[in-house]
């Protein structure tokens, strides 16, 4: 059935807690392992329409913020949701409590009774109120992003449209498009400074309310964070600063030497070569045919999975007024079907995103074909990334089938990018942490931060006398910051393992793959670090493994260039 085709109903909330509430009631009086592990999967399968439903009604909002319908359906699951978690909560306990416990964990793994201590300790009724606010906040900031209506050379554009202006090879252009950019930023200055501040105090009051010290050590149970802590990212930090920084200053002066600019301002980071930027060649539809043709040959598994993904049309590619911003990977669950987002605008990021999601999209894909049990399918998010990021390197042998003579052009501003991503995501977390650490900061002082965090992660780049970023408010713009607080340094770890495996790919393509999908096949058996091993991958966490990586990918660029 194509996306376009699949009906909509709105779920009904209170009948699934009901339905929650008399399974724990069976659970509780189940006379043996066996008999919890059958109602475990009845539960499972109670929860796919509803959930199911609930992501349908957020895929519609994101594709246009302006149907009041699908506003309306979002905000209804997003008031209903902490009253399903309270129900789960319930049925987690009783998990916890069971007289049969081994046999459960001779099943289900160490890990699910680790990951559901983690829920129990990141909720508690108390809290509900709390959760339903910050989701509001949460659709308040996508919604005010989403409005924006940018006047650039006689078009009226989104901060996604603007994105082909910003690489243009006319620094005029590139700087008069940042410029406008941050311009609707500084316009709506107060209102994202309000939200922001309300989400800072809400996180905090719920971090409080559970007994913790901040919402650090609860954001990072949210997060998954079953095998490390604040501790083990702060050296990882450390090794980012020590080992990464220096190299992304070193591409950053290839860079500026390539496109003739001495000074090399904030709005010169998104143009790389004096000819111009890698491109993609021909429409989004061809985009989607050049996808097809890579994954048919890529290996049986991917080939099965492309086929369903375009007959069945589960993507929303284009930029448009009204859409949400960013990118992302979503799951039908009723369905089988992965959904893929995306805002394409005719730069060499369509590509990246239309790969890096279809990670995503294959790992759910492979998960629900063939993982028994929904709450072993996904590991936690430095594991799902890991998915998505390496299956950006791991298709460079068909690149050509987008990029054309730029695919050397490409093949090099990826690696490039993929080094420089290193600080900029570690600082968007410690930025985080810091925000958090300190919530009665005020805007400007969260501003300031942020500036001053640049100096040690970027100082290679200068934003002097720039609307909105020259003020230190860039990190508005990463929408990570208000609707995932924490999730980023995710993305760093998995920048890692994607590194990682391209080397491998580099030596071995064919081990390569079929690391990669033995690593995606254990889905989240086990913790990150676990998962790792597991693939006889080298831990980012670990001493040195930094270092080593970024080495031998930068000996690749050298002769590459």
């Amino acid at each position: 059935m194509k996306f376009s085709d699949i009906p909509y109903e709105r779920a009904d909330a209170d009948l699934l807690i009901q339905s929650i509430n008399e399974i724990v009631e069976e659970f509780k009086g189940a006379k043996s392992a066996k008999a919890q592990l059958d109602i475990i999967k009845k539960l499972e399968q109670t929860q796919k329409h509803f959930d199911t439903m609930s992501t349908l009604a957020y895929i519609r909002h994101t594709i246009n913020t302006n149907d009041s319908f699908y506003e309306a359906e979002k905000s209804y699951y997003d008031e209903k949701g902490p009253l399903i978690a309270e129900a789960a909560q319930r049925f987690n306990i009783a998990m916890l409590e069971s007289p049969f416990r081994d046999g459960l964990e001779k099943e289900l793994g160490k890990i699910t009774f680790i990951n559901t201590e983690m829920e129990i300790k990141s909720f508690s009724p108390e809290i509900i109120p709390l959760m339903q606010e910050e989701s509001a906040l949460e659709s308040e900031y996508q919604k005010l992003y989403a409005s924006a209506k940018i006047s650039f050379q006689g078009q009226i554009l989104t901060v996604a449209q603007l994105g082909p202006f910003k690489q243009s090879g006319d620094r005029q252009v590139r700087k008069d498009a940042t410029f406008a950019e941050g311009r609707f930023f500084d316009e709506n200055r107060e209102k994202f400074d309000e939200i922001f501040d309300k989400l800072v105090k809400n996180r905090t009051k719920q971090a409080k309310k559970l007994g913790f010290e901040s919402y650090v050590e609860l954001g990072y149970l949210r997060r998954g964070r079953n095998c490390y802590g604040p501790r083990e990212v702060e050296i990882f930090r450390n090794q980012i600063i020590r080992d990464v920084v220096p190299l992304a200053g070193q591409i950053t002066e290839n860079i500026k030497r390539r496109i003739g600019v001495d000074n090399y301002k904030y709005y010169d980071k998104g143009y790389s070569f004096p000819d111009g930027n890698p491109t993609p060649k021909g429409s989004p539809q061809k985009l989607i045919e050049a996808a097809r043709k890579m994954y048919s040959e890529m290996s049986p598994e991917t080939a099965d999975f492309i086929k369903l993904m375009v007959e069945n049309e589960l993507f929303d590619l284009l930029a448009k007024e009204g859409k949400a911003p960013g990118g992302y990977c979503t799951s039908l669950s009723e369905y089988k079907y992965p959904f893929i987002f995306s805002n394409f605008n005719g730069t060499s990021a369509d590509v990246d995103v239309l790969t890096h999601e279809a990670g995503h999209a294959f790992a759910d894909y492979i998960a629900e074909r063939s993982i028994k049990w929904d709450m072993l399918s996904m590991p936690s998010m430095e594991g799902a990334e890991t998915h998505s990021m390496s299956m950006e390197f791991l298709t460079s042998p068909w690149h050509h089938l987008f990029f054309g003579d730029d695919t050397k052009k490409y093949q090099i501003s990826h690696a490039e990018d993929a080094l420089l991503f290193l600080p900029y995501g570690t600082m968007v977390d410690h930025f985080q942490e810091t925000v958090y650490r300190y919530p009665e900061m005020t805007p400007e002082e969260r501003n300031q931060t942020w500036a001053g965090l640049e100096k040690i992660y970027r100082p290679y780049i200068d934003f002097e006398g720039i609307p909105f970023y020259g003020r230190g408010a860039g990190w508005q713009r990463q929408l990570h910051i208000y609707i995932y607080p924490f999730y980023y340094i995710d993305y760093c770890m998995a920048q890692t393992m994607s590194l990682e495996f391209f080397a491998m790919h580099l030596a071995n393509p064919h081990k390569a793959w079929e690391t990669y999908l033995d690593f995606v096949k254990r889905g989240g058996s086990d913790t990150f670090t676990g998962l790792v091993k597991s693939a006889g991958l080298a831990s980012p966490l670990e001493e040195g493994t930094l270092r080593g990586i970024t080495g031998e990918i930068s000996k690749w660029l050298k002769k590459m260039y």
